[in-house]
């Protein structure tokens, strides 16, 4: 059965394919010209016919730039910028490509990583998991039949996909952006629409460097105000996971919009769009303003010399117009945002690290009274304990989350000249072997090994229980990823997220912490 309904997948992704390239060849071909990372004199994502008007909102403006068609009774086809690959939604994709005889359509807009299956532990030595080693070989291989750039395992510029992607410069404002994996979400930080996509779609882009999608609905989230000095960018996105449910932004892209979220820098709105997925949403995105510009400035594929200037004159163009209406809008103080800790066993059920876990009955409707039940007994706490009373045995920093060199430093900061709590398993996962390099130029991986740290290699490793880094069952972890499901981190596995200062703090205090109680309640002495 498993095989007929992938052959009946294949067939009708191939017909949708041809059907694609029929129907709208003459403007692919005129849309083609406008590359992703070529170092052209267009901006990525701005085609000479469609310029959007500077009314309307920004999903908007994107979407009609990227309308190849839309057929009567069809999906839309949007046409796409950047399509980001890695070795574990790709073999099937690729499979496909060969069996109906096709090829791919832009090699040059796709670009290929490893970063799911990779060790972090001694990456020089023999992968030990077969199908890690089987994907990550299918992976090299097809990238050097079609000519697809590939950073494999071994390059200065492997890492995890949402990571090496903006580091590069190749995600960019106005792009559409997609990969097989649901937190491509992070790219819409620089004013982008981005997006996961399944293994049949990958193929279908591959094929056509197209895509049909329905169109989501616009959904604003503004952060009013100044953040309070101690709350992170993980903070606040889980502060308004916490307000809008993991179901409030379903159907939707959300815009990020307001002081707070202005005030952040690149790595704190990509945490914040990032995790947009965890709220239910198709996308998150951040207009692109100055703070973008700095940080692409003089990337490897950005755009160079003049072409510089005009990119800059099409992405100031990028906002939302003013009075544009959004189809649910929803509005948080900055100034009611604290550090946050999850207890439950999806990324809305948390409470702030002064706070204490809920009791279930707190709830106000049965749906949600049962849920928090589950969550606790998977979780094996009892409500009214305080956070700070629960300790950890595993504290884990990295993913495509909070990997990035601003988080290594956050977390740094905390620890230095001080040691995790004895018996605390403590790893810490740069995002790209970039970052490792940038970080260990720092000095900021002596400051982790210092502290009781082990100082790993680039990959998704214990975020998603990965290559033999995993909780056993029970085990309880302060995670900087993503994802807190029941069994994410190892079968039984007991996960909490946190933001990397907070992490830091917890490794030190052996419980859930914040940097200014290690001088007070849980203090070195205790620490060490």
């Amino acid at each position: 059965m498993r095989h007929r309904n992938r052959i009946q997948d294949q067939s009708a992704d191939r017909m949708s394919g041809a059907l694609a390239l029929h129907a709208v060849q003459v403007a692919l071909d005129r849309r083609d010209d406008g590359g992703a990372h070529q170092n052209d004199s267009r901006p990525a994502g701005v085609m000479e016919h469609g310029r959007a008007s500077s009314a309307g909102r920004l999903l908007d403006k994107i979407w009609e730039r990227h309308l190849v068609a839309s057929p009567d009774g069809e999906l839309p086809l949007l046409y796409i910028d950047l399509h980001l690959v890695h070795e574990v939604t790709s073999p099937q994709a690729f499979e496909g490509l060969q069996l109906s005889g096709r090829t791919i359509r832009r090699p040059d807009l796709t670009v290929a990583t490893m970063d799911h299956d990779v060790p972090t532990l001694n990456p020089d030595g023999p992968i030990t998991d077969p199908l890690a080693a089987a994907q990550m070989s299918r992976l090299r291989a097809n990238c050097a039949a079609h000519g697809i750039t590939l950073y494999p395992l071994g390059s200065p510029e492997q890492g995890v996909v949402h990571v090496i992607g903006p580091q590069l410069g190749l995600t960019q404002p106005g792009m559409t952006v997609v990969c097989g994996d649901s937190h491509t979400s992070t790219h819409g930080a620089f004013g982008a629409l981005a997006f996961g996509i399944g293994t049949t779609e990958v193929e279908h882009v591959l094929a056509t460097q197209t895509l049909r999608q329905a169109k989501p609905a616009a959904m604003a989230v503004t952060v009013d105000g100044e953040l309070p000095p101690v709350v992170t960018a993980k903070d606040l996105v889980l502060g308004i996971i916490a307000e809008i449910g993991t179901n409030g932004g379903t159907g939707s892209v959300i815009e990020y919009r307001g002081a707070a979220i202005r005030s952040l820098d690149m790595a704190g709105r990509m945490t914040v769009c990032n995790m947009s997925i965890e709220a239910g949403a198709r996308a998150g995105m951040i207009a692109p303003d100055d703070t973008t510009f700095a940080f692409l400035e003089g990337r490897q594929h950005s755009p160079k010399g003049a072409g510089w200037e005009r990119a800059l004159d099409d992405w100031r163009s990028l906002v939302t117009g003013d009075g544009a209406a959004f189809d649910r809008e929803v509005r948080i103080d900055a100034a009611t945002l604290r550090p946050v800790v999850t207890w439950g066993t999806n990324p809305a059920q948390s409470v702030g690290v002064d706070g204490a876990v809920p009791d279930p009955a707190s709830f106000a409707t049965p749906a949600e009274q049962q849920a928090a039940q589950r969550a606790l007994e998977y979780m094996g706490l009892a409500p009214g304990t305080a956070m700070r009373d629960i300790g950890v045995d595993t504290v884990f920093i990295g993913s495509c989350t909070n990997g990035r060199l601003a988080d290594l430093r956050a977390a740094a900061g905390v620890l230095r000249g001080r040691t995790i709590r004895p018996g605390i398993r403590a790893i810490v996962v740069p995002g790209s072997a970039r970052v490792k390099a940038e970080a260990e130029a720092e000095g900021i991986d002596e400051v982790f090994k210092a502290a009781g740290f082990e100082w790993r290699s680039a990959g998704c490793s214990m975020c998603l229980a990965m290559n033999g880094d995993t909780l056993a069952p029970g085990e309880r972890s302060a995670s900087t990823s993503n994802r807190n499901f029941e069994g994410r981190q190892g079968p039984g596995g007991r996960t909490h997220l946190v933001s990397p200062a907070v992490a830091a703090a917890t490794a030190v205090a052996g419980r859930f912490a914040v940097p200014g109680d290690l001088d007070g309640a849980y203090g070195r002495e205790e620490g060490q």
